[in-house]
């Protein structure tokens, strides 16, 4: 399916313009009005990228100016990504006049989430920057929902933890101090599991999640509810949360290309499970 994409995006005539390690904006006789660099950080006047967010049934495709939301459509959950995402990206561009040449960038979810959502996502991306001559920015959701702006007023809680639904029983999940430093990296566990070590350690926590039902469900969730823990939603579809990390990235330089983008799949695929359960039920 991934495939198919990138094949028929490798039919569209490429751009003559080289980003190389800088962005810029050029006018449609290919002069550059714009470009303004350092070391640390990249300026841009109204910089114009495309995010896709194909992680799960939640996923998105939107486009933003800076840090600005623009536009968005979120993903019926049917037909398939591999079906919906090349229409949806054609519908968004055309309702707001734009095109892939006119954007300065891509955004793109790469995980954690399902294995095929995020290979339509990313093959897309690496195809549109490699014609297009574009970076990308690659962001994470848990990132995103943890950097996200908080709607309630907790400033004296020390950490925040964020999850959401990974299936068998399990979530993807991380925790942050408050100064959004990595605490807990990336990980795949039970819900139970990850309640008990932020329940560990000392102070309270402002919980973030899609899914507030599977915490709410816990038996422990009152307890750590009465000692001061907040149970935040965050609300599909997550354009918002990720085209803000996504533009903190422009602006810092972080990006990639379409070589070295690569998925955060934090466990391994289904495939990968079984061939493991039927080598070692088939050893002597």
């Amino acid at each position: 399916m991934s495939q198919a994409i990138s094949f028929g995006m490798s039919e569209l005539p490429p751009t003559p313009v080289n980003f190389g390690n800088g962005i810029a904006r050029y006018t449609s006789n290919g002069t550059c009005f714009a470009l303004f660099r350092c070391p640390f950080r990249l300026y841009f006047e109204m910089m114009h990228f495309l995010l896709l967010d194909t992680a799960d049934a939640r996923g998105s495709v939107a486009v933003f100016r800076s840090a600005e939301l623009i536009a968005t459509d979120a993903y019926p959950a049917e037909p398939e990504f591999s079906a919906w995402l090349l229409p949806a990206v054609e519908s968004i561009l055309k309702r707001i006049r734009l095109s892939h040449t006119d954007l300065d960038g891509y955004a793109v979810c790469s995980g954690p989430g399902s294995f095929t959502g995020l290979r339509v996502g990313l093959s897309s991306v690496k195809a549109w920057a490699e014609i297009y001559r574009k970076p990308i920015a690659a962001v994470s959701r848990l990132e995103a929902f943890a950097s996200g702006n908080t709607r309630s007023a907790t400033p004296h809680l020390d950490r925040t933890a964020v999850y959401c639904d990974a299936r068998r029983g399990q979530v993807f999940a991380a925790l942050y101090d408050r100064s959004s430093h990595v605490v807990e990296p990336e990980t795949v566990l039970t819900l139970e599991t990850f309640l008990s070590k932020a329940a560990s350690l000392q102070g309270t926590t402002l919980w973030k999640t899609p899914d507030p039902g599977l915490l709410e469900a816990l038996p422990a969730w009152p307890a750590r509810r009465d000692a001061g823990d907040i149970l935040e939603t965050v609300e599909p579809p997550f354009s918002a949360p990720l085209g803000r990390l996504a533009w903190r990235k422009f602006l810092e330089g972080k990006t990639t290309d379409a070589l070295a983008l690569d998925a955060n799949y934090v466990r391994r695929s289904d495939a990968e499970l079984f061939w493991k359960d039927y080598v070692t039920e088939a050893k002597p």
